[in-house]
């Protein structure tokens, strides 16, 4: 069974052709002609990236016995070493990238979504995750032994954007992501990290000070959201920092014909709520 590293340069090969001594000139005209209707898709649209990463730790599986938690953190520490004045990590305890999740997210028409809804990251048209290049250059994605990036900027080997994967051989390490998370807990399966672009660092930060607790009552599997900031020195911090969990009061009462519940919310930020629905 191939390793993560050699899954992806089988994908970079097979995929893309990169390392071939010819090139597929029919399947190279197909991938351009997806690439330039992903590129209209994703900017024409006013996509909330950050209800597109929710939306995707939601379809996510996770092992038995785990409470689904989704955190996102924004540092202005230039673990990536792009040069971007800050990032948002996407920390989340799912099952982590499969080999056919991967297949997945380094296309344009292919999802795990499709029929049964199975895990996936590509979503309609190819957008999904890949509205994270609303904010970044460059996404990264740590999972299960995989750590790669793709770039918005064609791939010099082939000239194909968004889904070309590149292995991560040096920034950021395991212990640059640790050292946001916070060195004494063991980093969650999955962590993506997005260098923002200089003009969406206030857009990441308006959309983060914008969550609140009600977003849980929409969502089946996620029990725990956080938002917070990571600066050396925290008086830097400007995202209200928010903890928010449920937990289910699985008593059913009957009304009309309908099994309800009780649904405790609790946040923790600047001012501590607690609420029932």
């Amino acid at each position: 069974m191939a390793t993560p590293k050699e899954h992806i340069e089988d994908i970079r090969r097979n995929n893309f052709w990169i390392g071939r001594e010819e090139q597929n000139r029919v399947v190279f005209k197909m991938l351009h002609k997806t690439v330039k209707l992903l590129s209209a898709e994703l900017y024409a649209k006013d996509v909330h990236f950050l209800m597109e990463l929710i939306q995707n730790a939601e379809d996510n599986e996770y092992p038995e016995g785990v409470d689904p938690s989704l955190e996102f953190v924004l540092t202005s520490c230039d673990i990536t070493g792009t040069g971007a004045p800050a990032s948002l990590l996407v920390f989340n305890n799912e099952k982590g990238f499969s080999a056919e999740n991967m297949e997945s997210i380094c296309s344009a028409g292919l999802s795990t979504k499709e029929g049964n809804r199975k895990r996936g990251q590509i979503g309609e048209k190819g957008i999904g995750f890949k509205s994270v290049f609303m904010i970044t250059a460059r996404p990264y994605i740590f999972s299960n032994g995989y750590q790669i990036r793709f770039t918005e900027e064609p791939c010099p080997h082939c000239n194909i954007a968004y889904m070309v994967p590149e292995w991560v051989e040096e920034k950021p390490t395991l212990s640059d992501i640790k050292q946001i998370y916070g060195s004494a807990s063991t980093l969650p399966t999955t962590v993506i990290i997005l260098p923002l672009k200089p003009d969406k660092v206030k857009t990441v930060k308006e959309q983060l000070s914008s969550v609140h607790p009600e977003i849980l009552l929409f969502l089946t599997k996620i029990k725990q959201l956080s938002v917070r900031e990571h600066n050396e020195n925290p008086e830097l911090n400007t995202v209200s920092a928010i903890a928010i969990n449920s937990e289910t009061n699985f008593v059913t009462r009957k009304n009309i014909d309908a099994e309800s519940y009780t649904l405790h919310l609790s946040a923790s930020g600047n001012k501590f709520e607690e609420c029932s629905y």
